[in-house]
């Protein structure tokens, strides 16, 4: 019952509203991954070059 109590706020906007933390969540998730797999890359702004790209495809380019 606490957390129901703690988090009734969240509960109740999810029925009202249908907002939901899942776009943040997955993109969090896509964001951790692709740092997994850019281990050993040092220079920052290459790693958000790499972030722009999985996020935004290849379509900037186009």
């Amino acid at each position: 019952l606490k957390t129901l109590e703690g988090h009734m706020e969240e509960i109740t906007n999810y029925f009202i509203d249908r907002q939901t933390s899942g776009f943040v969540e997955g993109l969090n998730n896509k964001i951790k991954v692709l740092k997994r797999r850019c281990y050993g890359i040092t220079n920052h702004r290459r790693l958000f070059q790499r972030v722009s790209l999985d996020l935004h495809g290849y379509a900037m380019f186009a």
